[in-house]
């Protein structure tokens, strides 16, 4: 078993996620911090379809880093700073996650760890030994 997805009929009125997922025992796992969309020397593109789409490339280069991939998500947590800047912010996490349909929480909160950051992202994966 890789992943088997647990839908009770929630998610699926909300987007494209799972209720739950379950994982199969003896897997690696990887657990990422909070990662904005930041360029370097601490720079940040101006609208959150930008620092979106360069957050999720940021989370695509740290699984493979670890030999993973996005299909090895279980689990995203994602903040924003604006309620309105979530269809912005979807737009590009879709484009990232293609079918792959991960447990996700999404929470908006006043303040992420720079002003000028408008998205964080942090995820879950497990993949087989």
């Amino acid at each position: 078993m890789k992943h088997k997805i647990h839908d009770i009929g929630v998610a699926n009125q909300i987007g494209r996620y799972s209720d739950a997922i379950e994982t199969a025992p003896n897997l690696r796992w990887l657990f990422t911090s909070g990662t904005p969309g930041l360029l370097s020397e601490k720079k940040l593109p101006d609208t959150i379809e930008e620092q979106s789409e360069l957050a999720w490339e940021h989370i695509v280069t740290i699984l493979r880093q670890a030999d993973m991939a996005i299909e090895d998500i279980v689990k995203v947590t994602q903040y924003l700073t604006r309620a309105e800047d979530i269809p912005g912010y979807v737009k590009a996490r879709s484009k990232a996650l293609g079918d792959v349909r991960p447990a996700f929480m999404l929470l908006v909160v006043p303040q992420l760890i720079w002003p000028e950051v408008l998205v964080e992202v942090e995820v879950i994966a497990a993949k087989a030994v």
